[in-house]
Formats: structure tokens, C-alpha cells, sequence
């Protein structure tokens, strides 16, 4: 199958659509308000606020199937910190990975008196009726990596496809052809559905043999998947690599084959990109050699940003897709990257300012 090769470090994957897609845990059932993060400083708006920004505080939900790990964590101070600079109250809905909860949040958000609605990931299956309501009652509703048909809804979401394929391309070159390996997924999510696509597109075209699949989201995905990755490398220790498409099942797997004491053996290939994961990626001996990824912060405050442009009749697009950057182990060892920081300095292609902006946010500068 004939695809585009990506650049390994410093150039933006390639969007499917022009531009003109895998958070704060509470510990409480209720929803919490909060105005920002105040890390992030905002570059000034210039032009006239239109309605309904010209009249106060515009009341926006965001509903989150799970907010709990480091990249969701900086993806909801990047949200927060756009919204306060926007003007916008903000309540957050964390089901803490608990679909039945979600549909409730959902509930209690259309029920709200928001404008506006967020909705960060979650399955169609538990929160489709809900997205259907909120639609039918005017709602404005922007989803991020969540499927659904539902017209009017707006669909942000980063390349998954790209993303994957970045990093395999870098597994290929390391491990060559007809490789035993290990994969670390899970179904029903739309990022990581798109993300295992191309893997099984890759282990055909290049002979690859998996060993296993393994891996489950929970509030604590990292921890959580350490048994299940050790299990199966104590069954499959001549492993060459293993993929593991998402930062936390990452994670995960990289402490799996430490513990296994794998590390010189066994390849680590993740996606997404945060504090947490640079250090683990740089640490001595680590196995996690490649990555690819948007930064969290920069996306959560896009997707705020999109849904005020969408509130203000001036989004005039129904897709907005952000795209990500490929990082190698070598690349942050060599410019000594120990942070999101300096790696936003050294791939500026991580910021994503002109991306759903105008004269009039004030956008958040990350």
C-alpha cells in the first residue's frame, strides 16, 4: 500500500482537512467550575468581541469521559486557560472513566443553561441520545475524538492516522522486517481505533509477527496495565518490539519491560507527548525510543477556541483537525528536551495559535 513518508522529527504531519485528533480528576460527583490556569498568559484580542461574547461571561460545558493522566491533565489547563481568557464560564464534567456517569454529566450539562457544550472523548454508544438532545435544544456541540453522525455537531480531533503511521515508520526502520512484536490497545475509542488501523495495515507490510494484545483504559491506565504487558512478556520475552498507542498504555508498558528486565531487549513505540513522557523517553536506559503528538495544552485550547468561533456563527466548518509532530528518543536526547517547554521551542510545528483564532480571542500562548 503506497503512502506518504514522514519527516521523524521537526516537520507537522500532513491534515486531512484544511485549517483556515486518546485533564483535571475530581474527586467529587459534582461538576466543578473554574476559571483557568493561570500557567498559561494569553496574547491580547484586538478586534470587537461579537455576540455572545459582547455581554459577559458566555456559560460553556465540558464534558470529559476521563480526565485523569498527564497529557489529559494538560489538555484541560490548556482548555481552562483559553476559556478564562475568553471570557467564558467554564464547568467541568469528569466521569473519571465511568461511561454510565458520563451520560449523566451529559445530562446535567444540557440541563445547565450552557450555550455550549464540549464533549472529550466517550463512547457514541452511551452518549449519542444525549448529543441528539442537546442538538435538538440549540445546543452548541463540539466533540473531541468522539464519532458521531449527528448534523450540526462540530468534530475536532487530531490525525490519528498520521500519528500512527509516523511512528511506525520509525519501528520499521528499527526493527526491520518479519519482527516478533507485542501491541498494547484497546477498542471503542475513536482515536485509538483509527491508531490500530494502521497498525494492522503495518504487521502485514512488514511481516510482522504479534505475539499479543494486551491493555485496558481505567482511571489509572499506567498502573493498571503493567500486569497485563508483564503477563504477556513473561510468555514472549523474545519480543523485539511492542506499540503501544497511547501515552498511558505506554507508559505502562515501558515500567512492564523494566520490570521484566527487557530494557536492552524490547523496543517501546507510544504516541502523544507530555512532561511525563519526555522524561520517561529520556531517562537512562529507557526502552521508549519514538513517540508522535500534539501538544495537549495547545489542543485544549483550540478546541475552546474553535467552540467559540462555532457560538459566534464564524467557525463555518464542521471539521477541524490539528496536526501532530513525530519524536524520537534520539532527537530529545540530543537537544537535551527535559520538558513540554523546550520541546515547544525546538518543533515550533507544536503550536497551534493560527489554528481557530481571530482579532478578537485572546488566544493563549503555550
Amino acid at each position: 500500500m503506497s503512502r506518504t513518508r514522514l519527516p521523524l522529527a521537526a516537520l507537522s504531519l500532513v491534515s486531512v482537512s484544511a485549517l483556515a485528533l486518546s485533564a483535571c480528576s475530581q474527586s467529587s460527583d459534582a461538576s466543578t467550575k473554574t476559571s483557568g490556569d493561570s500557567a498559561a498568559s494569553a496574547q491580547a484580542a484586538t478586534g470587537k468581541k461579537p455576540a455572545p461574547f459582547d455581554s459577559g461571561a458566555v456559560k460553556v460545558a465540558l464534558v470529559r469521559q476521563s480526565g485523569a493522566g498527564d497529557y489529559f491533565e494538560q489538555w484541560g489547563n490548556g482548555a481552562k486557560a483559553q476559556a478564562k481568557a475568553l471570557g467564558i464560564d467554564l464547568t467541568v464534567y469528569d466521569a473519571q472513566a465511568d461511561n454510565a456517569k458520563q451520560a449523566t454529566d451529559l445530562s446535567s450539562a444540557i440541563n445547565s443553561g450552557a450555550k455550549a457544550i464540549i464533549i472529550d472523548h466517550g463512547f457514541p454508544a452511551t452518549i449519542q441520545p444525549e448529543i441528539d438532545q442537546a442538538v435538538k435544544k440549540g445546543i452548541k456541540v463540539v466533540v473531541y475524538d468522539v464519532e458521531t453522525a449527528t448534523k450540526g455537531v462540530v468534530t475536532t480531533r487530531q490525525n490519528d492516522a498520521s500519528m500512527a503511521q509516523a511512528v511506525l515508520d520509525v519501528m520499521a526502520t528499527s526493527l526491520g522486517k518479519n519482527a516478533k512484536v507485542g501491541y498494547v490497545n484497546v477498542a471503542g475509542y475513536a482515536a485509538l481505533d483509527k491508531r490500530d488501523s494502521v497498525w494492522k495495515t503495518e504487521v502485514t507490510a512488514q511481516g510482522w509477527k504479534q505475539a499479543f494484545k494486551v491493555g485496558k483504559v481505567t482511571d489509572s491506565t499506567a498502573t493498571d496495565n503493567v500486569p497485563l504487558v508483564s503477563a504477556a512478556l513473561t510468555q514472549n520475552s523474545d519480543v523485539t518490539g511492542v506499540f503501544a498507542p497511547y501515552d498511558e498504555l505506554a507508559k505502562g508498558t515501558v515500567l512492564a519491560v523494566q520490570n521484566k528486565k527487557l530494557q536492552d531487549k524490547v523496543k517501546v513505540f507510544g504516541a502523544d507527548v507530555s512532561n511525563a513522557d519526555i522524561q520517561q523517553m529520556t531517562a537512562a536506559g529507557s526502552p521508549w525510543v519514538a513517540t508522535a503528538g500534539t501538544d495537549p495544552s495547545a489542543v485544549g485550547a483550540a478546541v475552546v477556541r474553535t467552540t467559540a468561533l462555532e457560538l459566534a456563527g464564524q467557525l463555518g466548518k464542521t471539521t477541524v483537525e490539528f496536526p501532530a509532530v513525530a519524536i524520537t528518543q534520539d532527537f530529545l536526547r540530543e537537544k537535551k528536551i527535559a520538558n513540554m517547554d523546550q520541546l515547544r521551542t525546538a518543533l515550533p510545528a507544536l503550536n497551534l495559535s493560527q489554528v481557530s483564532t481571530a482579532d478578537w480571542i485572546a488566544n493563549v500562548a503555550h
